[in-house]
């Protein structure tokens, strides 16, 4: 079966994540000064943090890849649309492929399986990736899943994917990034507020095309997808699943 044409997730999302307006403010000015910075974003997606922070500051610039050709295309056009076209290049390509490319700052939110391994190795080569992308005191804002209480065995079944290792506690995080030659600079983690908004607007896409499409050869598939969905959360993340963001200092 085709995958059904539904509205993309920046349809109605601003962040791929549970990231409020405010706390993306905090977080851009937790970098430190940004004056003539080189901003990389492995795993942008549509790139909608790394243009936020290009607006913080004239003078820098910016590059970002991920592998989802739609966003990075929509990424585009929202650097068009604000005048940052010329400061900001968005490409299509795999992480796993990929040779680099010299930053000051690095960013990676909600995507270190982007450098590959299995789920319970992605954080640790994350971090170790991105040490090697940065020179002493560039910054490194990292934004990853902990658990905020071991999940139960049912809860781990509505997870489905992910598995208990895959995630430590914070402090398990952080000593995890020190060991990776990291210094932490500012630690915050979304509220379930961020969470339930991001959820919501995630599900919105969905339940919005079922509403318009009842008819459609795809609605079973659409509806089913809407279903899991709504359990993953529900029923498996919403108690247990914290999401940290770090700061942090390459030494």
């Amino acid at each position: 079966m085709v995958t059904p044409e539904i509205p993309p997730l920046y349809r109605d999302s601003d962040f791929n994540g549970p990231l409020s307006d405010a706390h993306a403010a905090r977080l851009i000015r937790t970098l430190g000064p940004l004056e003539g910075r080189r901003i990389v974003d492995v795993g942008c997606g549509w790139a909608e943090f790394l243009l936020r922070t290009l607006e913080s500051e004239p003078t820098a610039t910016g590059f970002g890849i991920d592998r989802n050709g739609d966003h990075v295309r929509h990424g585009r056009e929202l650097a068009a649309a604000r005048g940052l076209d010329d400061r900001v290049e968005l490409v299509v390509g795999d992480v796993g492929e990929w040779a680099g490319t010299e930053a000051d700052v690095v960013v990676n939110n909600g995507a270190s399986h982007v450098w590959g391994g299995d789920p319970v190795t992605h954080t640790g080569n994350a971090l170790a990736a991105a040490s090697d992308l940065l020179a002493p005191g560039g910054r490194f804002l990292f934004g990853e899943g902990f658990w905020l209480r071991e999940p139960t065995p049912e809860e781990l079944g509505v997870m489905q994917d992910i598995p208990l290792a895959q995630y430590g506690s914070v402090p398990d995080l952080v000593d995890l990034a020190l060991s990776h030659g990291f210094r932490l600079r500012a630690l915050s983690q979304a509220t379930l507020e961020e969470w339930d908004d991001f959820e919501s607007r995630h599900a919105q896409g969905w339940e919005d095309w079922l509403l318009e499409n009842p008819d459609s050869p795809d609605a079973e598939e659409v509806r089913a997808r809407a279903d899991r969905h709504r359990e993953f959360r529900v029923r498996g993340t919403r108690e247990t699943l914290g999401f940290a963001y770090l700061t942090l200092i390459r030494v």
